[in-house]
This record gives C-alpha cells, structure tokens and sequence, in this order.
C-alpha cells in the first residue's frame, strides 16, 4: 500500500485564563492533524501541544519529510520510519521540532496500518489491556488561588470528572509551601484518589530531596522530572536513592535513546516517554522495550487519544493522563470520538487504527492553515 499524499493542518485555541506550571505558561491549546493519503485510505490522527511553531510544523510535514516517504510502502513501517528520521537529521536544525513532525507522520502511517489491516492500533501494539486507568493534570499555579481551593479541585475531579487520581504540579515555590498545597490536595482527595507530583525540573536535588521527604506521608504514586534539566539524570538519581516515592521522567526527551540514558543512570522507576514529541510510537515502542527489560513501568505524557493504544499494548503500561478541566482543554471533550470513563478507567478503543474520529467543525474554527 503505497503512500500518495501527506498534509497537514495546525490547530489553536485560546484558553480563557493562563495555567502555570513551574516552568511555563499555557495560553491556548494546540495540535497538529496530520493525513497520509494511500491507495483510498487516509489517516485521521492528531499529536502534540506546540504552542509556537504551528505553522512551521505544517511546513516541515509537508514540504520536507512528507516528499521523502511518497511512494513508500505502508506496510515497511519501519524503513518509512527510518526515511523520516534521516529527512529530519539532514533538513531540520531544531532536533526538538524534526522529532515531532516525524511523530506525528509515524503516528499516522500506524494510524493507516490499523485501517488496512481492520484491527486496531492497540491490536498491533500487543492487546495487553482492555482499559486503563485514567488521571488528569492539575494543581495549576494559578492567581488568586488559596489551599481550600485544591481540596476542592481533587474532590471535584473525583466525584465529578469520574478521574481515578491527579498529578499535581509542584516545583514553583519552596519546598515547604509545596508540600502544604500537596497536603491540601491530598486531604480533598480522600484516601482511595491517586496523587502524583510533577516538578517539570523546577528544583535541584536538595530542595528536591527535601520535599520528597515532606510528602511521603500523603502516599504519592510518584514524583515526576524533581530536577532541573542541565543535570535531570544525576539529579533524579540521586533524589530516588533518598525518597521512598518512584521518580518518574522521560517527557522531556525526544528520543528512544533519551530513555535509555536515563536508564543507565538508574534515575527512574517509572517513564513517561511522549510519542507525540519524540519520533511516534515506532520510537516509543522501543523505548518500552528498553524499559521491561529492567524492570521499569510505562506512562504517557498527555495524549490519551495517542497514549491508550500503546499503554494498553503492553503488560507494563500503566495510566493515562488528560486535562480534565475542559478550561485546559478544550480539545479533549470536543475534537474527537473520546472513550467512556466509568470507575476511574478509560476503555481503549477498539476502531480500527487509533479509532479516531474528528470533529471537523471544531478543526475548521480553529484551524490555522
């Protein structure tokens, strides 16, 4: 099954209010749709969240990478693969955009064997799981914002948004004024309610290790990328040596080999690899690989849509992650055909490909290009 035609369409909608993480500032949600055109067949996927380079993402999944896969044959995934990561190498010179403009044609051409097949991507990818539990991201730095409001935010995501925990971001303030919004957070959310913290390498490993320390009597399911990022994989390996509470990382790498070194480091006991920003799930199934070889679980960032087909394919996936607050996220609610929730998890779909089905209204509003 030949490859004819790709495209591809940049998504952005403002958000009514700004959401802050330790390290950054959210305005509007963003995507990219990409469609690979073969032989009557066409993908139908959405990847990522960049917020800056829509326009140029388009151009580079176009006018660079799509050309070097034309003609190629579907089914030779992982020479197609191979097409686009050395079209991104010799063409692109930001390494971070390059990998994801081959996540989200990779993320398609999958996308297009799951069609062709008429079995699902999560299938393909191993069919370990049927459904998986389902948390959200919150815990925003917000304006204005007291303890009380936390309680309340982790009460409303478990009795309202039906979530089966939260990961909360941390990494902002001190350690101590940290632990007190996550001791908050941990006294709306009852006992039963998953709690993660997430510092996006807010700290260094001191201040790190002091508020891991802080928080272990809240039982917190992990402890996501505690240190800053010039020097994550020794840092993260030496707050794991000092806290009971996993470390989780891997977001921020773009690479399958990214994973890998922070494995050699014994910095992790958990990865959160996104598929979006690092090559596709070709890539992410490598990095998965890696992983069960030592003993380390998988995760997600972000991405259900994406996440849900290949955390359930394998026995060490584990949760997927949303933004529950559809003031974060309005895509999430709107832009496709989601899965039922029902008792804190989330069905895997079972259509063929990834089973996604756009909105189209809602892409043609807010579309760029």
């Amino acid at each position: 099954m030949k490859i004819e035609r790709v495209e591809a369409i940049a998504v952005r909608i403002p958000l009514t209010k700004i959401f802050s993480g330790s390290t950054y500032r959210v305005d509007s949600r963003c995507t990219i749709i990409t469609r690979i055109h073969a032989e009557g067949l066409v993908s139908e996927v959405y990847n990522g969240d960049d917020r800056a380079n829509g326009a140029e993402m388009v151009r580079l999944i176009q006018d660079v990478l799509g050309p070097a896969i034309v003609g190629e044959d579907v089914f030779a995934w992982e020479r197609v693969w191979e097409k686009l990561a050395a079209a991104s190498q010799k063409w692109i010179g930001n390494h971070h955009l390059g990998m994801a403009a081959v996540a989200c044609l990779d993320t398609a051409v999958w996308d297009l064997l799951g069609k062709a097949l008429k079995v699902s991507c999560h299938t393909l990818f191993g069919g370990y799981h049927t459904e998986l539990p389902i948390i959200a991201i919150g815990g925003y730095y917000i304006d204005g914002r007291t303890l009380d409001s936390f309680s309340e935010e982790m009460a409303w995501l478990r009795d309202e948004a039906g979530m089966f925990g939260c990961k909360f971001k941390v990494g902002g303030l001190s350690p101590e004024e940290d632990a007190a919004r996550v001791k908050a957070a941990r006294a709306g959310a009852g006992k039963d309610f998953l709690i993660a913290v997430d510092a996006n390498r807010g700290w260094n490993a001191a201040d790190a290790t002091k508020f891991a320390r802080l928080i272990e009597p809240y039982d917190i399911a992990w402890f996501e990328e505690p240190c800053h990022w010039y020097d994550d994989a020794r840092g993260m390996a030496e707050v794991r040596k000092r806290t009971t509470i996993p470390i989780n990382a891997g977001q921020s790498e773009i690479s399958a080999e990214g994973v890998r070194r922070l494995l050699d480091a014994g910095a992790v006991d958990m990865v959160n690899f996104d598929a979006s920003e690092g090559g596709g799930p070709t890539a992410w199934r490598r990095a998965a690989a890696a992983c069960s070889l030592v003993g380390v679980t998988m995760a997600h960032h972000e991405e259900p849509q994406i996440a849900a087909q290949l955390l359930g394919g394998v026995p060490h996936g584990t949760f997927l992650e949303c933004f529950a607050d559809p003031a974060r996220d309005p895509l999430w609610r709107e832009i496709y055909n989601r899965p039922p929730i029902k008792n804190g998890k989330s069905q895997i779909p079972t259509g063929p490909g990834f089973g996604i089905e756009l909105n189209w209204d809602l892409v043609n509003r807010y579309r760029l290009n």
